[in-house]
């Protein structure tokens, strides 16, 4: 099945449906990087710093939200 036949049908759930579903699929997806959600404020921000880094030097292109989303649909 593909995402074109998949997502009408689970829009026609209700809400708790759709967000037990959202969070398994979320779930199931592994980071693309290694960062725990477990660290602490110091980890986080310098993590978030370093992203910014990336981005201000042009190392990493940010991308929009519908870019991203577009992406994972392809």
């Amino acid at each position: 099945m593909s995402i074109d036949q998949i997502a009408p049908e689970a829009l026609k759930l209700p809400i708790r449906e759709r967000a037990l579903l959202a969070a398994s699929l979320w779930g199931s997806i592994e980071a693309p990087f290694e960062f725990s959600t477990n660290s602490d404020d110091e980890v986080a921000l310098n993590f978030a710093e370093e992203r910014d880094r990336e981005i201000e030097s042009g190392c990493v292109k940010a991308l929009s939200h519908e870019e991203l989303m577009q992406r994972l649909r392809a």
